[in-house]
């Protein structure tokens, strides 16, 4: 898979690295010890909670005897909660690569893409169910197809796009967030090297019904997602990652099968442990290895060995709880290697007027307080309070606080702080200067050997212009934009979900759109996407810097969907909040209250954009309004309170 590639590294080069449900009823998964009622709701994990090698070893033995009686041969990988890859097993003549295929025929971005590592998918697969999933609620790969893409559910035609559309594009491997492989089992929260997975055949793992990790498997020549959640599919890369979980799978109680959002349960898996065709009970790594095959290394991500976990919450997980700023709040904090906080709050960067540290930090506590109280959308039992991450930016985009509250799904990190710079960077006056110098993308031919086509990031000024009826948009600084609004911007149809409407200016058309080839999301980090796989590949010496664009001030990417706000001090924009975790409705109600009681509390000193520049007073033509926030009904626990946001 290293032939013909040099083209592409040559050309991409200067980019990469200068510049630095509905449907039928899903199968029951059996009888499994691990597959129990849950208990947990979100206080079980200890320093004990952890993969031991003994189990990496057991469940790679499970996938591994399940793939041989197929006569399957798959690449295994295992990672524990905050994505430390623990193995990767290889399997004697698995394939080496997987084609990127969003099924819709669409040429452009990712689509087509033949040069894959299978050890990669593989991984992403794995950091995608652990991931996503917590004490609360297990969402696997099938999971996130659903609520990635351009209805939901998709084949429901005239509904909105997922709820979670876009986050494909977290976790980036080029993140300035997310930890990179230093050859130890350390601190967490860890890249994935193409960002999170919505191809079925990854699902969480877990130990007495705390998640401790996930497991992927690439053994098919397709990395997609499913395009029909009203059937059953027989994925072979699905069945041999179910019968890895085999004594570590979800409690049937959290599954996603369990849990609904919208009126519609969420998909988990199409298969269960009554379809494999081994005995996972019978598997034994002494039999497998290495009679059907090895640990090997992966370039940025793992030795060729076999090791043990983290344990969520500990300090060398990197994840660990508070003891500066959030007393009383139960909340927890990123840690370096020596146990160091990251993020604790600081000034901002950007000159007069910039946030306090003190003002950064009344916004998270806020916002932790406002999460404490809140109903979760995404989490069992019914009636638990929402669990998500907190990230409060200046207009810069340096990162000035982040915390978390206990047991909040990995994912949503990272995805705050996505959330926070997008609203900060198209709240900005240069929003439009900065897009239009960025170098364009350049969509590879499938085996990387030739440029197809150069998308030019102006393009995407160009249009919103057109849509919204303004010569100046996002350059002015006009208005204030949540992610909700720029999320109208960004769907394949606006308004979002109708057959036949335009596409949103920040999207490509419905007819070029895919999972794989979104617009302006993808396309601000492709060219860093697509050089981190060529290095995995080994076709480049060179990893990508920690910053996936050009742009410092949106270093991790963007997202397009709910939970975050700008905050100004007056009539200026100072920076913004993002929130990620248990439900979008839950997001933005968090982001928004977190900085109207924030501001309260500092009497009145910093606080929401004033509503008449909000993004929700953008009439487009045609359309109608875009939305700002949208608050949950009756949101708070013990409490009847309606309309939280009205009239702030």
């Amino acid at each position: 898979m290293r032939s013909g590639q040099s083209l592409l590294a040559i050309s991409l080069a200067a980019s990469l690295f200068s510049g630095c449900g509905g449907g039928s009823s899903q199968p029951t998964l059996g009888t499994a010890p691990a597959s129990t009622q849950a208990t947990c709701t979100g206080s079980c994990a200890t320093a004990s909670s952890r993969l031991l090698v003994a189990d990496v070893e057991q469940i790679v033995a499970q996938a591994a005897l399940e793939a041989q009686a197929r006569g399957v041969p798959a690449t295994i990988a295992v990672v524990d909660r905050v994505g430390n890859v623990l193995t990767v097993f290889k399997m004697r003549n698995s394939r080496d690569a997987v084609t990127i295929s969003g099924g819709r025929g669409v040429v452009g971005g990712l689509e087509g893409l033949r040069v894959i590592p299978a050890a990669a998918a593989a991984i992403a697969k794995a950091v995608t169910g652990a991931y996503l999933s917590s004490e609360g609620n297990a969402f696997s790969t099938r999971t996130a197809s659903q609520i990635v893409q351009e209805h939901f559910n998709v084949g429901e035609g005239n509904q909105p796009a997922g709820p979670l559309f876009g986050v494909q594009f977290s976790q980036l491997p080029c993140s300035d967030l997310s930890n990179r492989f230093s050859g130890a089992i350390d601190s967490g929260p860890k890249r994935s090297p193409l960002g999170l997975s919505a191809d079925p055949g990854g699902f969480p793992l877990y130990k007495d019904g705390v998640p401790v990790g996930g497991i992927g498997i690439a053994a098919d020549d397709t990395y997609g997602l499913d395009l029909n959640i009203q059937d059953t599919d027989a994925n072979v890369d699905e069945l041999i990652a179910i019968a890895g979980t085999f004594n570590f799978g979800a409690p049937n109680d959290r599954r996603g099968d369990r849990i609904t959002a919208d009126g519609k349960t969420f998909r988990y898996s199409d298969v269960g442990f009554s379809d494999l065709q081994s005995q996972p009970s019978a598997a034994r790594f002494s039999a497998v290895s290495p009679a059907l095959g090895a640990a090997v290394a992966v370039t940025g991500y793992s030795t060729a060995t076999i090791r043990e976990g983290s344990s969520f919450g500990q300090a060398q997980s990197g994840i660990r709880p508070d003891t500066l700023d959030y007393p009383g709040l139960d909340a927890f904090v990123l840690v370096d290697a020596a146990n160091v906080e990251r993020y604790r709050p600081r000034a901002g960067t950007d000159g007069a007027g910039a946030l306090t540290a003190n003002e950064s930090r009344e916004v998270v506590r806020q916002a932790l307080a406002i999460a404490n109280r809140a109903r979760a959308q995404i989490r069992q039992p019914l009636d638990s309070q929402a669990r998500v991450t907190i990230s409060v930016v200046d207009s810069n985009g340096a990162i000035l606080a982040i915390a978390r509250t206990r047991d909040a799904p990995i994912f949503g990190t990272d995805v705050s702080l996505q959330k926070a710079r997008t609203a900060g960077f198209f709240s900005n006056s240069r929003a439009a200067a900065e897009l239009s110098a960025a170098p364009n993308a350049s969509y590879p031919s499938a085996d990387t050997s030739s440029v197809l086509q150069s998308i030019a990031l102006s393009s995407y000024v160009t249009q919103t212009r057109a849509t919204l009826g303004s010569p100046t948009a996002l350059g002015d600084g006009a208005f204030a934009y949540s992610n909700r609004a720029i999320g109208n911007l960004a769907r394949p149809f606006l308004p979002d979900g109708i057959i036949g409407a335009p596409p949103g200016p920040l999207s490509k058309p419905f007819a070029q759109w895919s999972p794989f080839t979104v617009g302006v999301q993808l396309d601000l980090v492709l060219n860093r996407l697509a050089g981190h796989v060529l290095f995995v590949a080994g076709a480049v010496p060179t990893d990508v810097p920690q910053n996936c664009t050009t742009v410092n001030r949106i270093a991790n990417g963007i997202q397009i969907f709910p939970g975050s706000v700008a905050i100004y001090r007056g009539t200026q924009l100072v920076g913004a909040v993002g929130v990620s975790g248990d439900g979008i409705d839950q997001d933005d109600m968090i982001s928004f209250l977190g900085l109207h009681n924030a501001g309260l509390a500092l009497g009145g000193v910093i606080g929401h954009a004033p509503i008449a520049v909000r993004a929700d007073q953008i009439n487009v033509p045609g359309v109608g309004r875009l939305r700002y926030v949208q608050c949950p009904q009756a949101p708070f626990l013990g409490s009847n309170e309606q309309n939280v946001c009205a009239g702030k």
